[in-house]
């Protein structure tokens, strides 16, 4: 794609706009959802949870975008971004704000399935926008910005929502999620543009029935790099769930760490979180193994982390803080490059529902793993099994991903993008 003239080169610049929009809606959408776990401690107080109703908890919020994001992905692919987005943040925060009434525990899961719903659009649309608009040499370090949003989100929500819960209690922690929520939604719908693209839209065929388009989508199940695509992103996610619900409980229980003191290295999980998921990305564009050597490198970190916190030295409160942050910096900043690799192995014209197929492949581990890994806890008394499970699963994917086919750079998608001036 070239661009021609000032307008052109306004069109160009307005392209860090809908990355900051993007990126913006994104930690504000995931602000509650990703920050419950710095309040996991009083929800257990109030409500008299166990941890494996905590989990379920988080994984409430995670189970409708199991069907959502394939529904998300094809309205993605067409309808505008702006709408789609907008709307689902709407609906997350709306949810939480409704939330905040709800009488008790099974009445939060409820309304968290509804949260789940809207927030179903915001990963994949976000991620879409940001690609339409960026060529194949700035692509990672964009996407890793944007992806930035999900811990950003979190790390405010773990500095801010502990005072919250602490000052007010619990359901002012909704209701607070619920305004950012849907200020997140007003600015993407009110500044959002679609790229100027000069190349007329490639004509309507008639409309497929159901089973053939079904079909015809999951056939990218097959594709090798899909397969790398979902064995990186169900095992890294595990870990970044897992690291984000224990960390408190871990250091709390483990390592003597008080609560107030625990939270904020959760901040600082989720800060370093931020900086991974750029450095990261930034490191696939130009480094020699691209997208997929950027993965490898972060199964192989968690699985060094992991392995600290499974020996005596975890109870050290030093030892268990800086490996936390060093799991922050790989389980969390993983998805930049992870994000990029999808959008740029996906045929054109399914960007979106790659997008969102890849996100549900994700979303399974997701709504498992938090109740697995709290049954764990619970059973065993103990962190131990818990991290050796997420090493277990790491390591059989690293191991599998390895002896697939191709090479480690994706193909390029063919649509490279809005390109700057020369």
């Amino acid at each position: 794609m070239t661009t021609v003239g000032a307008g052109a080169h306004s069109a160009w610049r307005y392209r860090w706009v809908v990355l900051g929009i993007a990126t913006f809606t994104q930690a504000a959408a995931g602000f509650f959802v990703q920050g419950i776990g710095a309040i996991c401690i009083h929800l257990q107080r109030d409500l008299q949870l166990s941890t494996v109703q905590l989990g379920l908890l988080v994984s409430a919020a995670q189970l409708v975008p199991l069907a959502g994001l394939l529904v998300a992905g094809e309205l993605l692919d067409r309808r505008d971004e702006r709408w789609v987005v907008g709307a689902g943040a709407g609906v997350v925060g709306a949810g939480l704000l409704a939330g905040s009434t709800a009488p008790g525990y099974l009445s939060l899961l409820l309304v968290l399935l509804l949260v789940g719903a809207g927030y179903s659009t915001v990963q994949p649309g976000g991620s879409k926008s940001v690609a339409s608009w960026f060529d194949t040499s700035q692509r990672g370090f964009a996407m890793g910005i944007r992806q930035a949003g999900l811990p950003l989100g979190a790390a405010l929500a773990s500095a801010a929502l502990p005072f919250v819960a602490e000052a007010f209690g619990w359901r002012a922690t909704l209701v607070a999620g619920g305004l950012v929520a849907l200020l997140g939604s007003a600015v993407f719908m009110g500044f959002y543009r679609k790229p100027p693209l000069l190349a007329a839209p490639p004509p309507v065929g008639p409309r497929a029935s159901l089973g053939a388009l079904l079909g015809d989508r999951l056939r990218m199940l097959r594709e090798p790099s899909m397969g790398r695509i979902l064995l990186c992103g169900t095992s890294l996610i595990s870990v970044q769930y897992g690291v984000g619900i224990l960390t408190v409980l871990h250091l709390h229980e483990r390592a003597s760490v008080g609560a107030g003191t625990a939270a904020l290295v959760l901040v600082a999980v989720q800060g370093t979180g931020i900086v991974g998921r750029i450095a990261l990305a930034a490191w696939s564009d130009r480094g020699r193994y691209g997208r997929y050597g950027a993965l490898v490198l972060c199964m192989a970190a968690v699985l060094v982390g992991m392995a600290v916190l499974m020996t005596p030295l975890g109870r050290s409160p030093a030892v268990a803080c800086c490996t936390l942050v060093w799991l922050g910096f790989f389980g969390f900043g993983w998805y930049g490059p992870w994000v990029t690799y999808v959008t740029e192995s996906a045929p054109p014209d399914r960007t979106g529902f790659a997008l969102g197929l890849a996100m549900s492949v994700n979303q399974i581990a997701i709504v498992v793993m938090p109740p697995v890994l709290g049954l764990l806890k619970d059973l065993a008394d103990s962190f131990v099994p818990v991290w050796g499970l997420l090493s277990a699963t790491t390591a059989a994917a690293l191991t599998a991903s390895v002896r697939m086919r191709p090479g480690n750079r994706p193909r390029s998608c063919g649509r490279p993008g809005l390109r700057g001036p020369p």
